[in-house]
């Protein structure tokens, strides 16, 4: 099974971009995103941005994922 990610672009380097993962910083390529900006909340799949997604469903997928991993925070 494959997992995307949310995470929010933090700084960006061309090609690649920092971005803010639930508190931990990772650096992904975001050759597949048109025109990134910091601030932009992405998907993130094997190192790599895969789409732009919107603040509410940015939301909604971090607090899924928070709920999921329960006492493993």
């Amino acid at each position: 099974m494959c997992l995307a990610i949310p995470a929010k672009v933090i700084s960006i380097n061309e090609p690649h971009a920092e971005v803010d993962i639930m508190g931990v910083i990772k650096e992904v390529n975001i050759l597949l995103i048109d025109k990134p900006r910091v601030g932009d909340k992405v998907m993130v799949h094997a190192g790599f941005a895969i789409n732009r997604i919107d603040d509410e469903y940015f939301n909604f997928l971090r607090n899924a994922l928070k709920e999921m991993l329960g006492d493993m925070q």
